[in-house]
C-alpha cells in the first residue's frame, strides 16, 4: 500500500477530485495549508503598494491506495493539478505499512 500526500494549487482541487473518481479513488483527506517552495512566495499588488506574501495558500490531500493503484493516481493527480505555472506543487509517496477501517475492524487493503 502506498500513501500520497499532493500539495497543490486550491483552484485545482475539484478537477483533481474528478480525475482521482474516474481512475478509482475511492475517498481523500482534503486540508488548507500554507507554504512556500523555491519561489519563496509572491509579490502582490495592493492600492498600488507591493507586498510580499511569504506563505502562499495550497491544498493538501492526502490519499492512500493500493500498489496496483499508484502509477494512474499520480498520473491522475499531476495531470489534473498542473497549470504549466510556478508554485503548481508537488507529490510525495510513502510506503504504508498498515491501515484499519475503524467502524469494521478490516486490516490492509481490505481498509481501503
Amino acid at each position: 500500500m502506498k500513501y500520497i500526500i499532493a500539495v497543490i494549487k486550491p483552484h485545482k482541487l475539484d478537477a483533481v477530485r474528478e480525475a482521482l473518481s474516474a481512475v478509482g479513488v475511492n475517498g481523500m483527506t482534503v486540508s488548507e495549508v500554507k507554504g512556500y517552495g523555491r519561489q519563496r512566495g509572491q509579490a502582490e499588488i495592493y492600492r498600488g503598494a507591493e507586498y510580499q506574501i511569504n506563505f502562499v495558500p495550497k491544498a493538501k490531500v492526502e490519499i492512500a491506495v493500493s500498489d496496483d493503484q499508484l502509477e494512474a493516481t499520480v498520473e491522475a493527480l499531476q495531470s489534473a493539478a498542473e497549470t504549466g505555472k510556478i508554485g503548481d506543487g508537488k507529490i510525495f509517496v510513502l510506503e504504508l505499512a498498515s491501515a484499519v477501517r475503524i467502524r469494521t475492524g478490516e486490516h490492509g487493503q481490505d481498509a481501503l
